[in-house]
């Protein structure tokens, strides 16, 4: 199975080993819907504020993710459960990590914090990506890549910081700032942990890390219950709930591991600075959240390093 999934990837190369354009064009598609349904997402989270507690909303969403998945996955889960059964452990550390964690963290930020401070934080996942690719995967990082991603994470401290220095030398996150930071890590891990993924179908993968994700939220939820902070959903947490489960949660993620199969894990990284280009434009129109000037610098920042990672990269190959 490995090597049928080999001979597919070297298809899709020409006789330079690059990527040929269908390829790469197919998987920038995916992956600008992808983002956009991901800024969609933290613009969701918000609105879930008072109509669901967070950490239920992260149990349901995959729970639902996963059911809808299922009879899709059906016989892909049959024809794969030999190499799904070796990598337990792995696809539990998928989908408790890189979804429930991710996810978790996520939306309780949107508790403390604004959603366009959540979405351009989100720029700092691919140095998390780029860190671990370098470091466990041994893998190369260009220099255009590397600048690209310190761009990124000069965005990233200036919305951190409300745009003040001070602020951000003396260290001075609040509650939500510091549980996106804890997101970034996880959901950096994750993408960066897919280069190593089960040689499955996609749609065995997905499922059974959505299914993991579910139970490894349930006692996150259990807590959050017990603790008298749960909150039931009302028609608008319900909907919301639908929501995630379904565009961001199972369409995205289905489309995003298959544009790391396309491209790398490295390159797709780089697309998850998109993110705050749609969240903050739908935080603005849906929510009404003021736009202020060290949010368009950041942002700048965000897409210039998209642009010189991409370019480089293209000339490279």
């Amino acid at each position: 199975m490995q090597q049928s999934s080999e001979r597919k990837t070297a298809a899709r190369r020409d006789g330079r080993g690059a990527l040929t354009a269908p390829s790469a064009y197919r998987a920038y598609a995916l992956l600008v819907l992808t983002t956009m349904c991901w800024g969609a997402n933290a613009v969701a989270g918000k609105f879930a504020v008072g109509h669901i507690s967070p950490l239920l909303l992260t149990n349901l969403r995959w729970g639902i993710a996963g059911l809808v998945a299922l009879p899709f996955a059906w016989p892909y889960l049959k024809r794969d459960l030999p190499v799904l059964r070796k990598h337990v452990l792995l696809l539990a550390a998928y989908g408790g990590i890189g979804f429930a964690g991710f996810n978790a963290a996520l939306y309780s930020a949107l508790n403390y914090t604004s959603t366009l401070n959540v979405v351009i934080e989100q720029a700092g996942m691919p140095g998390v990506i780029f860190a671990l690719n370098f470091l466990v995967l041994r893998s190369r990082v260009r220099a255009a890549q590397l600048l690209g991603f310190l761009m990124t994470v000069a965005g990233v401290a200036l919305t951190v910081s409300n745009g003040s220095l001070t602020r951000l030398l003396a260290l001075d996150l609040n509650r939500g700032d510091a549980l996106m930071l804890l997101a970034i890590l996880c959901y950096g891990g994750y993408t960066a942990a897919l280069r190593i993924k089960p040689p499955v179908h996609w749609l065995s993968f997905v499922t059974c890390i959505c299914g993991a994700a579910w139970l490894c939220s349930l006692p996150l939820a259990g807590w959050e219950i017990a603790s008298h902070s749960g909150i039931v959903p009302d028609i608008r947490g319900i909907a919301v709930v639908l929501f995630a489960a379904l565009l961001p949660g199972l369409i995205a993620q289905s489309m995003f591991i298959r544009a790391n199969e396309l491209i790398g894990s490295n390159r797709a990284g780089i697309f998850v600075n998109m993110v705050p280009i749609f969240g903050a434009l739908f935080s603005v129109v849906l929510i009404g959240e003021t736009l202020h000037l060290y949010h368009l610098v950041a942002l700048g920042l965000v897409l210039a390093g998209i642009a010189l990672a991409e370019q480089r990269r293209a000339k490279s190959e």
